[in-house]
């Protein structure tokens, strides 16, 4: 018998996203014999009753893979996304994440990154990417996200989410030791936590000189912060709540603390994870007018030739 994997608070909380879907989508299923696959099947029956957007349909020859299923938009297949295995845990919002976009609710990205995206593998040649991963791994899902996010944006970029504990001999085969490792046309790629925007500089040989010419593009700041973490991230809303113009440049936003898996330190939060903080300075920090510089390090510090008096902050 199956299991009932999407519960009543899941539920919940996936039926009051289902209604940002704006274009069919179909959940194209592959099964075996194993009690996976009834799960499996038992969860997206359950999320194809959310929503009249929402259809299930079971076709074994669609995956080679199984149990595997692909979220494809109804008017256009090259708009997909394949996880091999069941999407629970870490990995619950990458699908919730996949549901939303190929069903066409907005691609939040920055523009740029977006065309930068759109304009990957312009010669037409597909780039298909594995990603192996496991449902605890707290690292997981920014890599699943952003080459879902990736495969929606551009018909040229396939991706497969495979958990690894479903496809053990694959995994073996592969040599594989650790999550996420990602493949991409059929060879190892990269491995460890990757941000849309650290694939697109791997795949794209113009990007940095692009992004270096976009950065000495930009004015003076009031106050320039380096280092994207909580102390960054607090200095830049101070400094842009007391009016200055305010950059905040860094790797990754969140820095260290993406790599921790709990937080139960952190002042009026009793238990957190890494990830999730992060998500919430980011979202505090993009209250404010802060240039946020993303997938930049800083190698040294010159000072300008004429300082003047250099504002202060509490």
């Amino acid at each position: 018998m199956a299991k009932q994997l999407l519960d009543d608070n899941l539920k919940k909380q996936l039926g009051s996203l289902v209604p940002r879907i704006t274009e069919d989508i179909e959940l194209v299923y592959s099964l075996d014999d194993r009690d996976a696959s009834a799960n499996l099947e038992k969860l997206l029956q359950d999320i194809a009753e959310l929503s009249d957007k929402i259809t299930a349909r079971q076709d074994n020859d669609a995956h080679d893979r199984k149990p595997a299923f692909t979220i494809v938009r109804s008017n256009d297949e090259n708009i997909a996304v394949t996880f091999a295995g069941i999407p629970m845990g870490h990995e619950f919002s990458s699908l919730v994440l996949a549901l939303l976009q190929v069903g066409g609710n907005p691609i939040k990205e920055d523009q740029d990154v977006i065309d930068q995206v759109k304009g990957l593998a312009a010669d037409g040649k597909d780039l298909e990417f594995t990603t192996y991963m496991s449902l605890s791994c707290q690292n997981c899902p920014t890599v699943v996200q952003a080459l879902n996010t990736m495969s929606v944006l551009n018909p040229h970029i396939k991706h497969t989410a495979v958990e690894g504990s479903l496809f053990q001999d694959e995994v073996n085969d592969n040599g594989i030791q650790a999550v996420p490792t990602v493949y991409l046309n059929g060879e190892e790629f990269t491995s460890g936590r990757t941000s849309i925007e650290d694939f697109v500089r791997m795949l794209d040989s113009g990007a940095a000189a692009r992004e270096a010419a976009k950065l000495n593009e930009k004015g003076e700041f009031d106050v320039l912060v380096v280092g994207q973490g909580p102390a960054g991230a607090t200095a830049a809303i101070y400094d842009a709540r007391k009016g200055l113009n305010v950059g905040l440049v860094g790797e990754r936003f969140g820095g260290q603390v993406l790599d921790t898996m709990a937080i139960e330190n952190f002042i009026s939060q009793k238990y957190t994870e890494g990830p999730k903080l992060a998500a919430a300075l980011e979202e505090h920090v993009n209250d404010y007018e802060v240039d946020v510089m993303k997938a930049q390090s800083a190698t040294g510090f010159t000072p300008a030739a004429n300082p003047g008096e250099a504002p202060c902050s509490p």
